[in-house]
């Protein structure tokens, strides 16, 4: 128990310092392109799943959040929300880079989820404009990260910090977790599970993904770089996980039955779009 403990932790240790430039490179990119990339949003008109999806695969904390908040005003679509959640990596990204997965395979991680986010929010767009009345709404959106979920007023370094400390435990817990399961039932029992049963896989970890925190990416990589999960279920739960951005969607958008609307669609996407990618034998 204590060696797996130890171990655990060790290997959990080593990853802090690529955490952490990860998480620093990236505070400096929202200070710097933040603003920049939300007013390209505002003024995307009809080609905003096109830049949703590219910008939303930008791991920014406060990204998601204001697309929520600039969908409840009507400054965007339906398909250009649809494509930014479904775009967003949240923490998957940061991880990917301090397990030292390949760069390739990273680039089709992220190719694959700016492709499926920029089809579905041009075929959301056109099924809304062709059969649906377009609502407009004059509200003014002010304050996009003012949700308290984006460290970003701390300054570059201690929210870095704070994002490493944060993902580092979630790391160190899941981990832990696996290997004590992996020890004490055998790899040849966790590989059957129902996680890695295709269709079911694929339901479960959309489930998963559904989970506003980021503690939903952290789970679904790091059960996919353990080889629990397979590429259909990981892309499920990914693509679902939209970060905190359904929790500001749902403070800030007074329509319940929207909302439900929009994060069943959500849901749906992913899960087919899983299936679809186990069925057809991708990998990465």
């Amino acid at each position: 128990m204590m060696e797996i403990v130890l171990e655990t932790l060790l290997d959990s240790i080593k990853l802090l310092p690529f955490l952490f430039i990860t998480y620093l490179a990236m505070e400096y990119l929202e200070h710097k392109a933040g603003d920049k990339m939300q007013t390209a949003i505002r003024k995307s008109g009809k080609c905003g799943p096109l830049i949703g999806s590219l910008l939303g695969a930008f791991p920014q904390c406060g990204f998601s959040t204001a697309a929520s908040n600039l969908y409840a005003g009507r400054i965007i679509t339906l398909g250009t929300l649809m494509s930014i959640y479904l775009s967003t990596s949240d923490e998957m990204l940061p991880i990917l880079l301090s397990e030292n997965v390949g760069i390739e395979v990273i680039v089709k991680i992220l190719g694959m989820k700016i492709l499926i986010g920029m089809l579905a929010g041009f075929v959301i767009d056109f099924i809304i404009s062709r059969f649906f009345a377009k609502e407009k709404n004059g509200m003014e959106i002010e304050h996009l990260c003012e949700q308290h979920h984006c460290h970003c007023e701390k300054g570059i370094l201690k929210s870095a910090i704070h994002h490493t400390v944060e993902i580092f435990l979630y790391i160190l817990l899941i981990s832990l977790a696996l290997h004590l399961i992996i020890n004490f039932i055998g790899e040849d029992f966790l590989a059957n599970l129902i996680l890695n049963c295709p269709v079911i896989g694929e339901i479960l970890a959309g489930l998963v993904g559904l989970i506003p925190n980021c503690a939903a990416s952290v789970v679904i990589t790091q059960l996919y770089l353990e080889g629990v999960i397979g590429a259909g279920a990981m892309m499920s739960g990914l693509l679902v996980s939209a970060g905190v951005g359904i929790l500001v969607l749902l403070r800030v958008n007074d329509k319940p039955k929207e909302n439900a609307g929009v994060i069943a669609l959500l849901y749906a996407i992913g899960v087919i779009a899983g299936i679809l990618i186990e069925v057809c034998g991708i990998t990465f």
